[in-house]
């Protein structure tokens, strides 16, 4: 059974990037094919809460191989989107609570993934929604509830693991 939402769509804006692609830049040092971020629709920094979205197109990169004549997005990739969007929340508003003295601009690290489900196919062309909640903040590592979206429905969810490298 497929957990409950973490956001309501009928109570937020999602309609205005808040953090573009570039700004996303000077966090997460993935670059090109392996940017999964296109930006940030909302952030709750106080609630620990964050809206993302990635737009899958069908000239993507791995559109043509996966699946021939029938492309579909990736788990592994929907899942990478969603780390990427929880290391932003971390680099950009976590790093003082870890108490440890590091400093914006680390490298953070992708630690595991527990409790991954797929609910649905993510095809060209659409856009996936990414919703993270922060679950737990430690000196080096996190954990974030992660949840995607195609048109309000879910597609899959799970809990990312981060570590500061």
């Amino acid at each position: 059974m497929a957990s409950q939402p973490l956001i309501d769509f009928e109570t937020l804006d999602l309609s205005q990037t808040v953090v573009s692609r570039t700004e996303l830049d000077q966090y997460l040092r993935q670059s090109g094919r392996f940017a999964m971020l296109d930006g940030v629709l909302h952030e709750d920094v106080e609630g620990r809460l964050m809206v993302g979205y990635k737009d899958i197109a069908s000239d993507d990169w791995w559109a043509k191989d996966h699946i021939p004549g029938r492309p579909m997005f990736p788990g592994a990739l929907q899942i990478e989107a969603a780390a990427q969007l929880s290391a932003f929340d971390y680099s950009a508003h976590r790093v003082d609570q870890a108490g440890d003295g590091t400093q914006p601009g680390n490298f953070v690290g992708f630690g595991g993934v527990d409790k991954a489900r797929f609910r649905g196919l993510v095809e060209p062309d659409c856009r996936l929604m990414l919703c993270v909640h922060l679950l737990k903040c430690s000196r080096r590592m996190f954990r974030y509830q992660a949840q995607g979206f195609v048109d309000r429905t879910m597609v899959f969810e799970g809990e990312i693991l981060g570590v500061l490298v």
